[in-house]
């Protein structure tokens, strides 16, 4: 009878420190993601300033392009053309690079597949030998 309150005793300890290890790797858990979703958050906020900042400096390269295109004698008129050109044409380039980059991600993994199809042959020929 002692030894089966003793087990019983034991068990129950267990399940107590268990569970309060648990609750305290919950707690933890918590803690961390709620400091990496404040981390992701000022990393986003620092992501729209750079933005920001990198669209200002855009329009002051191209304000300067312009000047200096205007000043080499290039008319007041094509030469807002020609620098918007230029941006327009490498805004165009890295469209069609993206939209080519999404193709190919949105494809099923087929070389995963083909490995896994290839590893289920080998496996049934394993098989059918034995």
């Amino acid at each position: 009878m002692r030894s089966e309150q003793s087990t019983l005793s034991l068990i129950s300890d267990v399940l107590r420190l268990s569970s309060g290890l648990i609750q305290k790797e919950i707690a933890l858990a918590k803690a961390e993601l709620g400091e990496n979703i404040n981390r992701a958050g000022a990393a986003i906020g620092l992501l729209v300033g750079a933005a920001i900042l990198a669209m200002i400096a855009l329009n002051l390269i191209a304000g300067t392009l312009v000047a200096a295109l205007t000043a080499a004698g290039v008319s007041v008129v094509w030469a807002p053309l020609i620098v918007a050109s230029f941006f327009g044409v490498i805004a165009l380039i890295m469209v069609l690079k993206a939209q080519s980059d999404l193709k190919m991600a949105s494809r099923a993994p087929s070389r995963t597949a083909a490995r896994i199809r290839r590893d289920a042959t080998a496996l049934k020929e394993a098989t059918h030998e034995k």
